[in-house]
């Protein structure tokens, strides 16, 4: 709508004039319309946001745990378990409340006043009262504060880079386009809330504001809520099958006990002090610890973790979808090839045939193209101040659209210089010569990706009048032309290839030129050659299936709309891909917020993009990612390990107290032992096992299935088989200490399933390296928690006071060499199992 309309039909549909709107009419629109802001997501209460933190089955199994611990009279482990319960509820509070934070960065992303027509004259008013009918001023350095259909365009070029993606600014112009489906991107008689003038003037009537603008069709993705981690359906899935197993093993062990003559109220205390036991309660607050050390060290990588559960995310991505300008290139235009016939002639051309402007501290301002030529003379040693002194300027015809040229003249040594810049299909037709010999160059440029400038020239004996361009342009001259890129980083194409050896896809989706995106995509390996790429147009015939099937096999999509980006996400989600997805754009933003992990640029993306994004790429680098994405397998892998340990710990326990009565022998364990061991155990070690460095061949492994559960890859088969051998141990133990007679044989039992676990805790650190490869002091925050917990447990044994408290009794010499020896065949049985994986 309105961009196949002429100014005048759209002057008439909006009810408006060229001299804008009157004051009552405004005040009219504004009761109708409303402000001209990005609608604000509904808001939740703070109170119901931080009592969504409760809300989680695990939780709730945590807040049950810490009743009944205060039922046994357990202060001290109910109140570790509330703090668990309040750390995980702050986080997860400050974490949403934080994201909300998204919606008001879009809304301030506009410019807070605009020059507007009313009553006839200009007068400036802030953006967000303008209405639908209102007729605005531009120029240079304005961002655009509604969408707007032009009226007039005085060599007006808008970067658009933020809402379309596309690296060059645009030229616009104010005739009417023959098809009203075009997208954003190519509506040139149309500008855009949020995108900003960088050149010339122009005029325009407000055809929407609000959430009616291309700005605010974004902001209605961002109020979809966020979908859960990997991690957190995991765990929420594995954490509700744990419960109810072990509520019904305890309900057995009851039943078992309490029909062989034990007293009810001692088996309902046992059962329940185990429930307490193997409930991995710590878990929440390890994975917490983890990720928040992880988000700790990454800073020093260069990487802002936003939300800690993203930190885990990247250790399973398989696909990260990523936006070309300012990602993978430098955002920056550069020409990189040059053809012509004289050189030095062609340089000056370049040198002098621009407007950009050198600021005080060395920058250049000016129009993207340009300023690629200007440095790319002055780099090959033309200067334009010092090719000016020989050559100054004396007058000039500007760009426009019609003439597709922009013409200077300069006086030199022996007459006057015509330069002429321009497209090289409207030079050869203003040639003087035969311009075949060109045709074949520039059509190689082209199919390179590079956008092509012409520049020609003549020498006249007087200063030539400007009234007359199409005279003037005439005869001229080919003096070469410049193929110019927004060229990709040096270090991008090592970091697409380290990602292909970790087994993970790189997606290409861009709001950029087909032949331009494809062009890169090739350069950095991402395309290989005879790939096709999927532009926007093409993508809009797909249904949401045909997406779904054919989105595994692209790998490049171009001149794509926001929406568009956010169903390739989904498509390939929906194919079970954990997705990550960079951008830098509020034309990202939608896609960033709905990936499994959205990655903004910290120095060149909006305020939008960094607010919804998960984390946030302090440089820029798209090599960044992989630092990250090794970082993330590291804690995943740490947390697996945390896991392999408490369950392993836990079925010990469990199998220990069930079936020690089917093998005639009493309940082994007090109710404060279990407590005891659930306490030292699952505790400091557990958390410093999550510092252990990352397995060097991290990067060389495919991602983890996203369809496996937290025991796949072998965990529950050790889990089973380990915790199985320490309980055989244990009960052991107790059948020895029977048949001698031994009178410390509930406290030998008691340190060898305590002692067992720190010995398990030690072996697992790799899953493939000894502890002699690894070394005893790579770790040391867990050697030092081992050494803390075995003088715990010998203070248990041998300080009179908790003799009384534990009712345990001091061991022997021999008594504490048997325990000690006994808990270590569980290291070397773990030892053997990895010397059987590496000789495999």
């Amino acid at each position: 709508m309105y961009v196949d309309q002429s100014t005048e039909e759209v002057l008439h549909a909006l009810g408006t004039a060229e001299n804008g709107l009157t004051a009552a009419a405004v005040a009219e629109r504004q009761t109708r319309y409303g402000y001209n802001e990005v609608p604000d997501a509904r808001k939740t209460p703070v109170w119901k946001l931080f009592l969504h933190q409760f809300q989680d089955f695990m939780i709730l199994v945590l807040i049950a745990t810490a009743v009944i611990s205060g039922f046994l009279g357990e202060l001290t482990d109910t109140l570790i378990i509330a703090a668990i319960i309040l750390l995980n509820a702050v986080i997860g509070f400050v974490q949403e409340f934080q994201a909300g934070k998204a919606m008001e960065a879009l809304r301030q992303l506009a410019g807070t006043n605009a020059v507007v027509l009313r009553d006839g004259s200009a007068r400036t008013v802030p953006a967000r009262e303008l209405v639908p009918g209102d007729v605005l001023l531009l120029e240079a350095g304005n961002s655009v504060p509604a969408d707007i259909r032009l009226l007039v365009a005085e060599q007006l070029v808008v970067n658009e880079s933020s809402l379309t993606g596309e690296s060059l600014p645009v030229s616009k112009q104010t005739a009417p386009l023959p098809d009203a489906s075009l997208l954003p991107g190519d509506q040139t008689n149309m500008a855009f809330k949020g995108t900003f003038v960088t050149k010339g003037r122009g005029r325009g009537v407000v055809v929407r504001t609000g959430g009616e603008t291309e700005q605010g069709k974004i902001a209605g993705f961002l109020q979809e809520p966020d979908a859960a981690t990997p991690l957190q359906r995991k765990l929420a899935a594995f954490g509700r099958t744990l419960v109810f197993l072990i509520l019904g093993i305890c309900a057995v062990i009851f039943l078992i006990g309490y029909l062989r003559g034990e007293s009810a109220i001692r088996m309902l205390m046992t059962v329940l002090s185990l429930a307490v036991a193997v409930i991995p309660e710590a878990l929440p607050a390890v994975i917490t610890i983890s990720l928040a050390l992880g988000a700790r060290k990454m800073v020093r990588k260069n990487v802002l973790i936003r939300k800690l559960p993203a930190v885990e995310t990247l250790g399973s991505v398989t696909c990260i979808c990523t936006d070309k300008t300012g990602t993978l290139t430098r955002n920056e235009m550069a020409v990189e090839r040059m053809e012509g016939d004289e050189e030095d002639w062609l340089l000056r051309a370049m040198a002098l045939n621009n407007d950009v402007q050198r600021n005080p501290d060395g920058t250049l301002t000016g129009e993207a193209t340009e300023m690629a030529l200007y440095d790319y003379a002055e780099k090959k040693g033309f200067s334009r101040p010092e090719v000016e002194k020989e050559y100054p300027r004396v007058t000039e015809i500007p760009f426009d659209a019609d003439r597709k040229c922009m013409t200077t003249i300069h006086r030199g040594p022996e007459g006057y210089i015509v330069l002429v810049k321009g497209a090289m299909d409207v030079l050869e037709t203003k040639a003087a010569t035969d311009t075949s010999i060109w045709k074949e160059k520039q059509q190689k440029m082209l199919e390179d990706g590079l956008r092509v400038l012409g520049f020609a020239m003549k020498k006249v004996p007087e200063q030539p009048p400007v009234d007359k361009p199409d005279e003037l342009e005439r005869d001229l001259t080919l003096l070469g032309m410049a193929g110019i890129i927004d060229p990709p980083r040096e270090e991008a194409a090592g970091a697409v290839k380290e990602c292909q050896e970790a087994g993970i896809k790189t997606v290409m989706i861009t709001g950029d030129h087909p032949i331009t995106a494809a062009t890169i995509a090739r350069r950095l390996g991402i395309l290989e050659t005879g790939e096709a790429v999927v532009s926007g147009a093409e993508l809009a015939t797909f249904s949401a299936e045909d997406l779904e099937k054919r989105a595994g096999g692209i790998r490049v999509y171009a001149r794509v709309t926001p929406s568009q980006k956010l169903d390739i996400v989904r498509a390939l989600q929906k194919r079970g891909e954990i997705v990550a997805m960079t951008g830098d754009g509020v034309n990202d933003a939608p896609a960033l917020k709905h990936a499994d992990i959205g990655i903004a640029m910290g120095i060149t993306g909006t305020d939008v993009s960094r607010e919804v994004a998960h984390l946030i790429l302090l440089d820029d680098h798209f090599a960044t990612i992989v630092a990250a994405v090794r970082e993330g397998r590291t804690i995943f892998g740490n947390i697996r390990k945390f896991i392999r340990y408490v369950l392993t710990g836990n079925t010990a326990e469990l199998l220990t107290l069930f079936l020690a009565p089917l093998l005639g022998l009493p309940v082994p364990l007090l109710p404060i032992h279990i407590l005891w061991i659930n306490l030292v155990t699952d505790g400091l070690p557990g958390i410093a096992l999550t510092r252990e460095r990352g397995e060097p061949e991290a990067m060389k492994r495919p991602p983890r299935n996203p369809d496996q559960g937290i025991l796949a890859g072998g965990l529950g088969i050790h889990v089973a088989w380990v915790g199985t051998l320490l309980a055989a141990i244990t009960l052991g133990t107790q059948a020895y200490a029977l048949h001698d007679g031994n009178a410390h044989g509930q406290t030998m039992v008691f340190t060898v399933l305590c002692l067992g676990q720190l010995a398990h805790v030690m072996a697992i650190r790799s899953e493939e390296r000894s502890l002699f490869s690894l070394g005893l002091w790579t770790n040391k925050p867990l050697l030092g928690s081992v050494v803390l917990t075995v003088g715990l447990q010998a203070a248990i044994i041998y300080v009179p006071f908790l003799n009384n408290l534990f009712h345990t009794q001091p061991l022997s010499a021999r008594e504490l060499l048997i325990t000690v020896g006994l808990a270590l065949l569980v290291w070397v049985a773990v030892e053997v199992e990895k010397a059987i994986r590496r000789s495999r």
